[in-house]
């Protein structure tokens, strides 16, 4: 499951800062997961206006599992939280707390933009205490590149759009470069919709058939929701469709 979540990171993340105002306190979107011919998962996302260190914050949390035959061969159970800035659109503090199969992680990352530093602690592991690292501006995190995205305004996100950025995944930082190829209307559960395509720049091997192995659709909206994955692994292909949504803050447009 960690895969899908590295997979929406590719497409959900912009480098820079920008103020959040575009996403309702309460909102849900969760994902079906598809391995193949396989039912393979679900992932959700939700949202939450809270304080963090006296600051206002959106609260993000994604978990992620498997499930029927899947989950009874190889169970997924991962937890994502991150605590963004409303007004700069920057991540403060992020947690990635994962079981898949016997593998288990559980990392806390602060992060400091004032000085461009991060700190790192391995909460699995605790006698390997916690760690100062350089980082870059505007850095983000796993589910905070998700919702910077989707701050921007149409005008911003649009056909033609190349955009560079550094994101945080594990305990390194990842360069991609993400590409608004075109628009297409899209058949989904709750009817047709018009999308952009959205293509990065991934590195191939390790989890990519090839380099442009990836290709997303997002409501071509204020919302900019996810409504379609696909992925070419190494092994197989993935894909990732509408299953549900809540309190979104602008209806979504879709037409029979």
């Amino acid at each position: 499951m960690k895969k899908i979540f590295v997979i929406l990171t590719l497409f959900l993340f912009c480098l820079g800062t920008a103020q959040i105002d575009n996403i309702a306190n309460g909102e849900s979107i969760t994902l079906r997961i598809h391995y193949g011919f396989l039912n393979a998962g679900t992932a959700n996302l939700t949202t939450k206006t809270t304080t963090y260190q006296g600051v206002p914050h959106l609260y993000v949390k994604g978990t992620g599992a498997t499930t029927g035959a899947v989950k009874a061969f190889f169970k997924v159970e991962d937890l994502y939280e991150s605590f963004i800035n409303i007004q700069t659109g920057l991540p403060s503090f992020y947690v990635r707390n994962v079981k898949e199969g016997s593998y288990r992680q559980h990392f806390e990352t602060v992060f400091n933009h004032d000085n461009n530093t991060l700190i790192l602690t391995d909460k699995k592991t605790p006698a390997n205490g916690s760690k100062v690292i350089k980082s870059v501006k505007g850095v983000q995190d796993m589910l905070s590149c998700f919702y910077y995205l989707r701050s921007k305004s149409p005008s911003e996100l649009k056909v033609g759009t190349i955009i560079n950025m550094n994101v945080w995944i594990d305990d390194e930082m990842f360069p991609f470069q993400l590409k608004v190829v075109g628009t297409e209307n899209l058949k989904t559960k709750f009817g047709t919709i018009n999308c952009l395509k959205i293509i990065p720049s991934v590195k191939s091997g390790r989890v990519f058939k090839e380099k442009e192995g990836v290709t997303m659709w997002v409501s071509n909206d204020a919302n900019h929701i996810p409504m379609l994955l696909k992925a070419e692994l190494a092994v197989g292909s993935l894909k990732a469709s509408i299953d549900d949504y809540k309190n979104v803050k602008y209806p979504l447009k879709f037409t029979n």
